[in-house]
């Protein structure tokens, strides 16, 4: 055979015997913020006949107050929502680059206040649902306007709230309320829980307004 066929015959069939190089897949997408709302509720544990859901909107302290005297409203207790961090303290959250919320954990019966009551006729009137990661004077995402549902039946409910609320008129500016699943709830320190029954001239920006209706 002529050199130049054999060492073409040869190249052949080294080039046959190669294992051909893989292509490495391209990573995955990062996670959404649609697709972090549609993970499934962290629900926390409450007594039968007992419904549970998480609000934020602003320091919590003036929430919980009021919140507290709501007919139907069991049990209040005022912590953390809607972080990356399991174990969350007050001076960590108040930095403001957690992702948690200022909240409050409402335990509810609802035989006496449905869910959408409690949403549309004490938190939307609480505080203002217009104002991006402000409350009054307190400026930051841990004041954000937030619900923390821990159903897709409240999941449903507060959506339709939102929007009652929104085609009301009541409020000049839309409503950036997020609707977003419960994660874990961490508790604040005992010092913050009933903060203004143990400190009543104590701070709050949290007033019921009187929409006239």
């Amino acid at each position: 055979m002529p050199k130049r066929s054999l060492l073409f015959a040869l190249g052949f069939l080294l080039g046959c015997n190669e294992t051909p190089k893989q292509t490495p897949a391209p990573p995955p997408p990062p996670a959404t913020h649609a697709a972090a709302s549609a993970a499934a509720p962290v629900r926390p544990d409450v007594p039968e006949g007992r419904d549970v859901i998480i609000l934020a909107g602003g320091c919590y302290w003036g929430m919980e107050e009021i919140l507290r005297g709501v007919d139907g409203v069991v049990e209040t207790e005022v912590g953390f929502a809607g972080g990356k961090s399991d174990t969350p303290s007050y001076d960590d959250v108040k930095q403001g680059d957690t992702g948690h919320a200022e909240s409050v954990k409402v335990v509810f019966d609802p035989s006496r206040i449905a869910l959408a009551e409690l949403l549309e006729k004490w938190f939307f009137r609480m505080h203002d649902p217009t104002t991006l990661n402000r409350q009054g004077n307190d400026v930051g995402a841990q004041y954000r306007s937030a619900i923390f549902y821990t159903s897709l039946e409240q999941k449903r409910s507060a959506e339709q709230v939102k929007a009652k609320v929104a085609e009301s008129g009541n409020w000049k500016a839309p409503i950036v309320t997020e609707i977003v699943p419960a994660t874990t709830f961490t508790a604040a320190h005992e010092a913050h829980q009933d903060y203004l029954q143990k400190h009543p001239k104590g701070y709050t920006c949290h007033y019921m307004r009187d929409f006239g209706e």
